[in-house]
């Protein structure tokens, strides 16, 4: 993949990075490189509201080492953007000549709609959620928003954030009860300002975005010991929310360094961090907290990519990214769109005679997206085909895919056979039941078929007819054109695992039609 190289610097209240991103003509794009430092600009604001000499030191030498960076991948364009430190910053135009008069860099400094907003867009174009809330704590400021139907109706940016909370009420790492109590008023106090939210009564997720709320994500998966890999789009009960909250509060900044799951660099400014995220979940009814790996500067980025298509938002935020695994794993349009021709005709025809009552809408999706993804493994190794797609699958994002749909996928994608397929299963009991796996055998053992039906990839297959029923047995008319032989001797072999998931015989009629 050869393309435009796009550098965004996101100069963030508590860290600094730099992204670089790769875009070619046909839409694909991929991150090439991503670099942060911890540079806590919000707390390098004086009394007086100017940003110190130090903090300034702290921009530039950073701002430095990333243009080298930028110079030696021969990046073109670069977007430099500043929130809420910068943003409150009395003396700000004075850095933001400092910084480009010695280095060339145009800082935009985002107004508070606008960072509430790119945080909003990077959620709605990177999952399946269609209305909900984003919670964005900076070091320096808290955007929320509300959105229905992927559009957004309300937005607001609290003048607070992890680190400035930190300085106000805690006055070392170690909090005391009578300052929790101070904080948790502060910030209901702050909720009750906003009319539309406290009107809302919503059981919709909350969405975090954000350093912190990825951190309580990360806590959360090594306490229940999650082993699906990746945490975008991952979600978990707002009662365990309130109890990750309660942990850190009660523990010394010491003990919350060695908590699973909690990053060093952060672990000083968690608790007000914690605090906000439970506090607006509680606030608005929630039940679910779920985490966004996409923030700020991916909404700037999908607004760069989407602009030549006139619009701010992917129509299918998961046939993006199918389109885009497409490309990165080689993947034969043509032979992918046969097999899910073949697999959604045949089950169509074998799913009223499975033992299983199947959810059809369900199947058929699973199929579809099965169908995009079957046996990526070749890529790497074709030997080790099925292990190979299984292991990246459940190691990869892939957004606006569920984490339960993508470990259905997985399994679905990768079936050798059904051993093979409860082995993969197993580390994964936790978020299986027995019906589900009966279901991701048939359609596993269906999309092998269909497989078997395009082995020479030239479409030979053209139809599949009325599945017929004598007793124990199913004949299924297969029609094809050209030479069939290598698609009937392949099928032949892959029947059984089709048997043992319906209980019963199943044959293949091979019906050769002119052409």
């Amino acid at each position: 993949m050869t393309g435009k190289l796009f550098a965004i610097i996101d100069m963030g209240s508590n860290s600094i990075r730099l992204v670089i991103n790769e875009i070619d003509k046909n839409g694909r794009y991929k991150e090439l490189h991503n670099y942060k430092t911890v540079a806590r600009l919000s707390s390098h604001i004086n009394d007086e509201g100017f940003l110190t000499d130090n903090g300034k030191m702290i921009v530039v030498d950073t701002l430095k080492r990333f243009k080298e960076v930028i110079e030696y991948h021969n990046v073109k364009k670069v977007t430099t953007i500043a929130t809420a430190a910068m943003r409150k910053a009395q003396n700000r135009e004075e850095v933001t000549e400092l910084i480009y008069n010695q280095l060339g860099f145009e800082i935009r400094i985002l107004t508070e709609y606008e960072e509430a907003f790119y945080g909003y867009l990077a959620v709605v174009n990177s999952t399946n959620i269609i209305d909900g809330i984003t919670v964005d704590i900076g070091g320096g400021s808290t955007e929320v928003t509300l959105f229905e139907d992927r559009q957004l109706k309300h937005y607001h940016s609290f003048p607070f954030g992890a680190v400035t909370l930190q300085q106000q009420f805690f006055l070392s790492s170690e909090p005391l009860s009578s300052q929790i109590k101070q904080i948790k008023r502060y910030i209901l106090e702050q909720l009750q300002t906003l009319p539309w939210l406290k009107e809302l009564k919503s059981t919709n997720a909350v969405i975090g975005i954000g350093g912190s709320a990825r951190n309580l994500s990360l806590i959360h998966q090594r306490q229940v010991g999650y082993p699906l890999g990746g945490i975008h789009q991952y979600e978990f009960p707002a009662k365990d929310l309130y109890n990750i909250n309660q942990l850190l509060q009660m523990s010394s900044y010491e003990e919350r360094l060695n908590i699973d799951g909690l990053s060093k660099e952060r672990a000083d400014i968690i608790v007000p961090a914690a605090e906000v995220i439970s506090s607006i979940v509680h606030y608005v009814g929630a039940d679910t907290f779920v985490m966004s790996g996409k923030g700020l500067r991916d909404g700037v980025f999908y607004e760069e990519i989407l602009r030549k298509m006139e619009t701010t938002h992917f129509p299918n935020v998961a046939e993006e990214s199918f389109f885009q695994l497409s490309y990165t794993y080689e993947v034969n349009i043509d032979h992918i769109n046969q097999i899910n021709y073949i697999a959604q005709k045949l089950y169509a025809g074998l799913s009223p005679y499975h033992p299983l009552e199947t959810d059809d809408t369900e199947a058929k999706r699973l199929i579809s997206q099965s169908a995009r993804v079957l046996y990526i493994g070749q890529f790497i190794n074709s030997e080790a085909s099925s292990q190979n797609t299984f292991y990246l699958l459940t190691n990869m994002t892939i957004e606006g895919v569920s984490h339960q749909e993508r470990l259905a996928i997985a399994l679905i994608s990768s079936f050798k056979s059904k051993s093979q397929m409860y082995h993969y299963a197993k580390p994964f009991k936790q978020l299986l039941t027995k019906k589900q796996l009966k279901l991701y055998e048939f359609l596993g053992a269906i999309m092998k078929l269909a497989y078997a039906l395009d082995r020479t990839q030239r479409k030979a297959v053209t139809d599949i007819g009325v599945i017929e029923r004598t007793k124990n047995k199913l004949t299924i008319p297969i029609f094809y054109q050209k030479d069939g032989y290598f698609e009937e001797l392949y099928a032949e072999k892959n029947l059984k695992h089709l048997e043992k998931s319906m209980k019963k015989i199943v044959d293949c009629r091979y019906l050769s039609v002119l052409n």
